[in-house]
């Protein structure tokens, strides 16, 4: 019969608990430039294709132009508040590349970390037709 009271008081704190997760849960309106184009189109047309290049942090295989998400609805309505401000597509991509690493950017860039990934392929391509022309040779000899 100990066991009743811890019992007990887990499944009020269950009770009391879950239905005030509505409140904490509830969504906040979104950003009007989220959805919004903006007034320039020039403009417009520079945060359209940054967006198609930012990766949406919920997805991860969308970009923020295509999500859904909450998240790429906010990185939406940044991008077009930067642009709007006169910044450059470049200047707001390096501020989410600082943000969020460089992983947020669909067109990656050189840096120390990853060289190994520019490197590597012409690597293992030299390296495949090396084979090829010593296994080509090897026949024409016998």
């Amino acid at each position: 019969m100990t066991w009743l009271k811890p019992l007990g008081a887990f499944l009020a704190f269950l009770f009391l608990a879950v239905p005030l997760t509505a409140f904490v849960t509830a969504e906040q309106p979104a950003d009007p430039y989220a959805e919004q184009p903006l007034q320039n189109p020039v403009q417009e047309n520079q945060a359209q294709d940054l967006m198609h290049t930012l990766r949406c942090l919920v997805c991860q295989g969308q970009s923020i132009a295509d999500s859904n998400a909450a998240m790429a609805a906010d990185m939406r309505a940044i991008v077009r508040h930067d642009i709007e401000k006169g910044w450059s597509p470049e200047e707001v991509r390096r501020w989410f590349i600082d943000r969020y690493g460089d992983w947020v950017s669909y067109k990656p860039t050189w840096s120390k970390r990853s060289w190994p990934l520019w490197i590597l392929p012409l690597v293992v391509l030299s390296a495949g037709l090396f084979f090829i022309i010593r296994l080509f040779r090897k026949e024409d000899k016998e």
